[in-house]
């Protein structure tokens, strides 16, 4: 079987994102296992059920409204400076 995904690309796409990947070779299983899923999904031969889908009227669905918030809830978060809210560092 031709595997679609290759360590390069892996290796690729990490740089892309900015994720630092040790063994491209472990990704690349993972990936070439997820794609054997969907194949599998794929071939499960569901072309012939019936989807049921319900019609609701728009009279049946709830008004939209808006209620004010009258604080000011940028001030009742732990970490804002100015306009901003300092979250986390990611790693």
């Amino acid at each position: 079987m031709n595997k679609l995904v290759t360590e390069e690309e892996i290796e690729l796409v990490a740089k892309f994102m900015k994720i630092d990947v040790h063994d491209h070779k472990e990704y690349v299983e993972k990936v070439h296992s997820m794609i054997d899923f969907f194949n599998i999904l794929d071939s499960a031969g569901v072309e012939d059920e019936e989807i049921i889908i319900a019609d609701l009227p728009l009279s049946k669905l709830r008004e939209d409204m808006h209620i004010p918030y009258e604080d000011n809830l940028i001030e009742k978060l732990k970490n804002f400076k100015g306009n901003y809210v300092r979250a986390p560092k990611m790693i």
